[in-house]
């Protein structure tokens, strides 16, 4: 019973600092002149990763025993987004058809066809270096991986600031009363800290109940955090999506969910590269191969269709399900 309230508890301190971290970060993007798609596709795509992401940092600040669920947490958000995420969004554009006067997805073809590609390069290399045994490999993996995430954001703002835009700003900041446009500097870092403060709280406690209900059910700590984090971490914010596709904003709902699968198999993975084994057990490469599968069709319907049919939001929905079930009779 406790363990059910302190798990509620550590995710209600994830989305609340997810929040808050978000809404500050945004601002000083703005307040950056970054531009106002960077702000949307890189700020706020990383700022709403943060919650999974920190989840396998406190782990493996923990120590050794902290791996499992560290690897589980950085395979199991790619598995979410490339799978049930892409169906919610697909299933979205199918029930408000008529509200949208048709189901096509009216995306940036060429961006999210090239974030895809980006995911499935990133994340089918972490597979691989995964069942190498050999620390200096990781570490070169790791290096890469965050070298190549520094040239995605110079390029992407580099883009953001030729095309300029004309975005909606951000919500106002939590932490300035007066409603100033924009935001005094100092009350933005203020909330960026507090909003830290509870994403580290939330993974600490996340990562405290994980590891005690392993023990106590006799079950593989990497099989519960592939499973529970992300729909905990991920599914919420992914639910902006589906509201956006209701509202006609596909680029951005899809950009969204994209952006935060560039960002994904690279950053977190490094750090598992770095500060971890990074062995790959049967669960994970299910996982990761389950997440492999779902967007190379999502690849196939932005380049083809722009549509996400009924049968491919069945193939999605079938592949989460499968690989579930299959990571829990390999536990």
């Amino acid at each position: 019973m406790l363990d059910g309230v302190l798990l509620v508890a550590g995710f209600a301190m994830l989305v609340a600092g997810a929040l808050v971290f978000t809404n500050a970060v945004e601002w000083a993007g703005l307040r950056l002149d970054l531009g106002h798609g960077a702000v949307g596709s890189v700020l706020a795509a990383v700022a709403t990763a943060m919650p999974e992401s920190l989840v396998p940092v406190v782990a493996i600040v923990r120590g050794e025993r902290g791996d499992p669920i560290a690897i589980g947490a950085i395979v199991g958000a790619p598995f979410l987004l490339g799978t049930l995420a892409m169906a919610l969004c697909g299933l979205a554009a199918l029930l408000y058809r008529a509200r949208r006067q048709g189901a096509g997805l009216r995306i940036d073809r060429p961006a999210m066809s090239r974030d895809l590609l980006i995911f499935l390069g990133t994340l089918s290399a972490a597979i691989v270096i995964g069942n190498i045994h050999g620390r200096p490999v990781h570490l070169i993996g790791a290096l890469l991986l965050v070298v190549a995430y520094g040239a995605y954001l110079t390029t992407t703002i580099a883009r953001a600031r030729r095309q300029g835009g004309a975005d909606d700003p951000p919500g106002p900041l939590y932490f300035d009363r007066a409603g100033d446009a924009p935001p005094a500097a100092y009350r933005i870092l203020a909330q960026t800290i507090a909003g830290v403060g509870l994403l580290v709280g939330g993974a600490e406690v996340f990562v405290t109940v994980i590891e005690h209900l392993a023990r106590a059910v006799g079950t593989n700590a990497l099989v519960l955090t592939i499973l529970v984090a992300p729909l905990a971490t991920e599914l919420p914010e992914k639910i902006n999506s589906v509201l956006w596709i209701r509202q006609g904003k596909d680029t951005l709902a899809l950009g969204n969910i994209t952006g935060a699968m560039v960002f994904q198999p690279m950053m977190p993975v490094a750090v598992g590269m770095a500060f971890t084994d990074w062995r790959l057990t049967a669960p994970a490469r299910v996982a990761a191969i389950a997440a492999l599968t779902g967007a190379v069709l999502a690849v196939i319907a932005v380049r083809r269709t722009g549509r996400f049919s009924g049968p491919l939001i069945g193939c999605w929905t079938g592949l989460y399900a499968g690989a579930t079930v299959s990571i829990l009779a390999l536990t």
